[in-house]
């Protein structure tokens, strides 16, 4: 398959590295991502500012390899409609250093360059872990598994969401498509500086993930590989219908 990788984490990222020479040994890969950390940037697009496209080596990757002064969507949009010169067969996202659960995938950069190939009509996968170096060779060898088993079914304009456990292999339960469940933050903003007339703050706090059955946020707790397909209609279709009889009278 022709493959386009990209990340949030950036070019340099251990994860996209890992990945590329993993699938390089049996696809067609073409690396595009951005020059720097892009992480949170969601499904954010460069308007007003010419985009940078240079060319990169990654260590160990024979394939082209490019960064893009841009987001993580950049990356994809410009991947498939300019520098590839063959048509994409799928996107792979990632290897993102940290979990893309629940509701996060709404700020996850690394899903929005995956749902970017949705929205190209490539279907997608997007890959993240805790982040360690074992943790990124195992979403490595689930990602090959899971291109192999998909390859010959029409999946569609889907992004397949993974996320592996913070757990050896050995320990691993298994893999699980479910849905995804929703990720609730003690967000708070703390006061880094301050002057007569700006205050500067930081975000910090940590998930209050609440039990949620047959969720990827419960699944990886129990220690499965999570999978949940994607897609990007955002339509209510529950209220069309309700909302349709109060506002079309």
């Amino acid at each position: 398959m022709n493959i386009l990788i990209t990340n949030d984490d950036g070019i340099t990222a251990k994860g996209i590295e890992i990945i590329a020479k993993k699938l390089q040994k049996s696809h067609n890969i073409l690396v595009v991502a951005p020059d720097s950390q892009k992480s949170a940037s969601s499904h954010s697009i460069t308007l007003r500012s010419p985009l940078m496209v240079k060319k990169e080596k990654i260590e160990g990757v024979e394939a082209p390899c490019f960064s893009v002064s841009g987001t993580p969507v950049d990356c994809t949009k410009i991947a498939i409609t300019t520098i590839a010169k063959e048509k994409i067969d799928i996107v792979v996202s990632g290897i993102n250093d940290g979990f893309n659960l629940g509701t996060d995938v709404i700020y996850s950069g690394t899903v929005s360059a995956a749902v970017e190939g949705a929205l190209n009509r490539t279907p997608a996968i997007a890959l993240s872990c805790d982040g360690n170096e074992e943790s990124y060779e195992i979403a490595a060898d689930y990602a090959e598994k899971i291109l192999n088993e998909i390859k010959s079914e029409d999946i569609g304009n889907t992004v397949l969401n993974v996320n592996i456990p913070s757990i050896n292999k050995e320990k691993i339960k298994g893999l699980k498509v479910c849905k995804i469940g929703e990720r609730n933050y003690n967000n708070v903003y703390v006061e880094v500086e301050k002057s007569d007339n700006h205050v500067v703050y930081k975000i910090t706090g940590s998930p209050d993930d609440a039990l949620q059955d047959d969720t990827d946020v419960d699944m990886i707790k129990e220690g499965y590989v999570t999978v949940t397909p994607l897609h990007y209609d955002l339509t209510n279709f529950n209220l069309i219908t309700r909302i349709k009889g109060i506002l079309e009278k």
